[in-house]
């Protein structure tokens, strides 16, 4: 008996505490005000706010109708004074009008079209879905150092009245300042009503402003380079007058961009969906030229510090100066990659998209992981192999290597592939990261010096010591020999056939030292052909058949 008394007083329990958990998940959905917007008396009855899409489209199609008296109840005023309310909230709900008109482009299809704004997402990815929200966040500025936002929320008074999505107070405080940074421009006063109709997404006199501005644009860009062209050739200094003449078109654009830019802020302001287009456009078009100019007034000076060695850089220069040529290669590179990166991020920053990127790139990670293995394998390998020749320097410009049968020297060594030049001008274009996973000949690791080899199959009967001697007295005689207390001439193999004699000459560098090798070739092979004729190969026929030549 007692125990069934403890089973009815519990459930009685959790009948009595249901309503009060139910209670608060509800008053979770929504913010709680005494009041709202009494000083403006009641809305009309058409007036949808019972979600954020249906808010949202309420405002802009009263506004566009000019009907304020009606769009100010979409706004929660309840921060002014009520007697305050009604004269102010037609003036705000018109501010904040053009500035959504020209600096938001509305995504319908992110707005919820439910009351309780329920993350609907279902990729587990994302913390949020499943849950509702009474808050929603439509636009963020950064305006002097201050975050401004657009915001709606959901509110509810307790007079029985369901919940509204109303703009929140902070959004209301923020509109004079938004206004005056992003509303109408001087210019804009003086268009007639007649070309300030909206047609198709845009109005009518931005039809025709948009053309007449990027001809002008077109020009003034095409007189900055001429400007700067002009002014470039009265420069006395050679690198100054490259630096200049390389750097004209990114100067012009960027001039282009920044008259736009001003143009834009001070007077006039296009729509929304233009805005959202053309700003950034100009942000990422000045970043660039600015790059790109000091990337070519770097790259200019760079060419004054290396201008004797280009096109002549090979393993005939001292170790020194191929290694700074190496380095000044390195160096480019890497203020390339150094460049990149902040002109990324001042974009970035810019344009207020780490906020709205953050947690994409986030929730994508191993997206854009598989995507950057797959796709972007092969250059950023070729990056990194370059920046490890650059770091490491088994290989420098002007080097002489083999590879893969090829001799040639290594004329340039850029992000992702390497040009080499072999010894009879031709160019060989190698991807950097097969070069270094490759095994090759550098004759030039530490100098230029290299040992040649003069190989000939005589007969038997040849005299090793008289070739030498003669060997010996050519050599000291032909240009292009060094160390001459290094010359030597072996017998180094033999068979039934004859013997291989070989000498051995140091040159200072392989292009001489193939020179000078194919000399005494032909010069040992007149001395034998003069003197020695009976020293070539042979072979004997006895009795029939072949046998080896003998002494």
């Amino acid at each position: 008996m007692l125990h069934r008394i403890r089973l009815l007083l519990l459930a009685v329990l959790i009948g009595l505490a249901l309503p009060l958990v139910a209670q608060e998940e509800e008053s979770q959905s929504w913010y709680e005000v005494d009041a709202l917007n009494a000083g403006l008396g009641p809305a009309p009855e058409e007036l949808d706010r019972s979600t954020p899409r249906s808010a949202m489209r309420a405002f802009v199609e009263l506004s566009d109708e000019g009907n304020f008296a009606a769009a100010q109840h979409m706004l929660n005023l309840n921060a002014l004074p009520p007697e305050r309310q009604a004269e102010a909230g037609e003036r705000f709900a018109q501010q904040l009008y053009q500035v959504i008109d020209r600096r938001v482009w509305l995504d319908w299809s992110g707005l919820p079209a439910r009351p309780d704004a329920l993350v609907e997402s279902g990729s587990s990815s994302n913390p949020q879905a499943g849950q509702v929200r009474r808050d929603l966040g439509i636009k963020l500025f950064q305006l002097n150092g201050r975050a401004y936002e657009i915001r709606l929320a959901r509110y509810k008074a307790p007079t029985g009245e369901e919940a509204h999505w109303l703009f929140t107070p902070q959004t209301v405080e923020d509109v004079p300042a938004l206004h005056d940074a992003y509303g109408p421009r001087a210019f804009e006063r003086h268009i007639p009503d007649s070309l300030q109709r909206e047609l198709g997404a845009l109005r009518i006199w931005e039809w025709i402003g948009l053309p007449v501005m990027v001809v002008t644009l077109l020009a003034l860009g095409w007189a900055v380079k001429n400007t700067l062209d002009a002014a470039s050739g009265r420069l006395r200094r050679p690198f100054l007058k490259t630096a200049a003449e390389r750097a004209s078109v990114p100067l012009a654009l960027f001039v282009v961009a920044l008259v736009a830019q001003t143009v834009l802020e001070l007077a006039v302001s296009f729509s929304g969906p233009v805005t959202a287009v053309v700003q950034p456009l100009f942000v990422v078009v000045m970043t660039t030229a600015v790059g790109i100019a000091i990337l070519r007034v770097i790259d200019a000076v760079l060419d004054r510090v290396t201008q004797r060695y280009v096109g002549e850089i090979d393993d005939a220069r001292n170790l020194d100066k191929r290694e700074l040529y190496t380095s000044i290669y390195a160096l480019r590179r890497v203020i390339v990659l150094l460049m990149v990166g902040f002109a990324a991020i001042f974009v970035l920053v810019q344009l207020n998209l780490f906020e709205s990127l953050g947690i994409t790139l986030l929730a994508s990670a191993g997206v854009l992981t598989v995507l950057l293995g797959i796709a972007g394998q092969a250059v950023l390998g070729n990056i990194l192999a370059s920046l490890q020749i650059a770091l490491a320097k088994p290989v420098r410009i002007g080097d002489s290597v083999e590879f893969e049968g090829h001799w040639a020297y290594v004329e340039s060594i850029f992000y992702t592939f390497m040009r080499l030049r072999t010894w009879d001008e031709r160019r060989i274009i190698v991807p950097v990261k097969y070069f270094v996973s490759r095994p090759f000949e550098n004759w030039s690791v530490k100098d230029a010096r290299l040992m040649k080899t003069v190989r000939l199959w005589l007969d038997h009967a040849a005299d090793a010591e008289v070739l030498r001697e003669t060997f010996e007295t050519l050599a000291k005689d032909l240009d292009g020999v060094i160390e001459p207390e290094s010359l030597a001439c072996f017998v180094t193999d033999h068979n039934e056939h004859g013997q291989e004699i070989t000498c051995y000459v140091m040159t200072p560098d392989p292009s001489t030292g193939w020179e000078v090798e194919m000399r005494l070739r032909e010069q040992l092979l007149a001395f034998i052909r003069a003197n020695h004729p009976d020293w070539w190969p042979r072979e004997r026929v006895i009795g029939g058949r072949h046998v080896p030549d003998s002494d």
